[in-house]
């Protein structure tokens, strides 16, 4: 992936030299959207739908304990950290230029959103959010998290490596915050009140995929502006959507596959979706609540 020297955003809050206190899990204050949580010694992602009552799983549960933040010293972080970290940025960067470009051209204007590099825990207006989770977004206060120690996870337990595919995990997050925007999330949030989990499953994997392809279209429209992409490197980030679906994290972690359960959509849905979005370049295409099929 060709973006070394481009553009970073300054929309970035640097807490990894904060230190909180022993973990206790994820108290909910205001509703999350997460690409994916790495479930304990099974490497497996506890997910998040928009209802801001509820943490909804596609292997397990998460605690509710709060912890309070304690001083630390600053880290030392390592060569490969402070790439990570650099490639965030310019990867939000893009997002906001491609978005920035794609809301004007309907009229409209884009808030940039924040961006927020942490570890291990941080707090949110969504609640405590860790990194357990994996990534997240947060519609409360319009911010996307990521502990950098996930794309140890991403490479190394998940098997899918890769520049562009780490790039995908903040394309994506930033498609949590389109939709947030676009008062997508919070039609979804309100047909999930009272429905049935397994409506409110159904709505989640909606909300997902459509994630996926706004991911897909930022990545279509950057190529063709800036040119990023080298030979392989779609196939990093398709390999990264097959990666997290809900039917393969399901299996890898040793349980039956439960298609009532997902909440993010199978692997095959994940990578169409987001092939969607990156062939056609274009959102209207990425209205996955009308897709019948989905």
């Amino acid at each position: 992936m060709r973006w070394d020297g481009n553009r970073e955003s300054d929309n970035v809050e640097d807490r990894r030299d904060e230190e909180s206190g022993s973990s206790g899990g994820f108290s909910l204050g205001g509703g999350s959207i997460g690409l994916g949580t790495v479930a304990i010694g099974l490497v497996a992602w506890l997910v998040f739908g928009a209802n801001p009552l509820q943490v909804i799983s596609a292997l397990s549960g998460g605690g509710h304990q709060q912890v309070q933040t304690q001083p630390q010293q600053p880290k030392v972080h390592s060569a490969e950290e402070e790439r990570e970290a650099k490639l965030v940025r310019v990867v939000l960067a893009d997002t906001e230029d491609v978005w920035g470009q794609i809301f004007q051209q309907r009229g409209g204007s884009y808030e940039r959103p924040k961006l927020v590099m942490f570890s291990n825990s941080t707090p949110t207006a969504c609640g405590r959010g860790e990194s357990a989770m994996g990534p997240f977004y947060c519609p409360a206060d319009r911010k996307v998290y990521i502990d950098l120690a996930f794309y140890r996870t991403l490479n190394q337990q998940l098997g899918a490596p890769g520049e562009f595919a780490e790039a995908y995990v903040i394309a994506h997050e930033v498609g949590h915050h389109v939709q947030n925007l676009l008062g997508i999330s919070g039609k979804v949030d309100a047909a999930r009140r009272g429905a049935s989990e397994r409506k409110s499953n159904a709505l989640s994997v909606r909300l997902e995929l459509q994630a996926d392809c706004f991911a897909g279209v930022w990545g279509s429209h950057a190529d063709k502006a800036r040119h990023i992409l080298e030979a392989g490197d779609l196939e990093t980030a398709l390999n990264a959507a097959s990666k997290i679906g809900d039917d393969t994290l399901q299996r890898s972690a040793g349980h039956a596959v439960v298609p009532d359960s997902f909440t993010h959509g199978s692997s095959e849905q994940r990578v169409r979706w987001f092939k969607r979005g990156f062939d056609s370049g274009d959102i209207a295409q990425c209205d996955t609540f009308a897709a019948n099929p989905l």
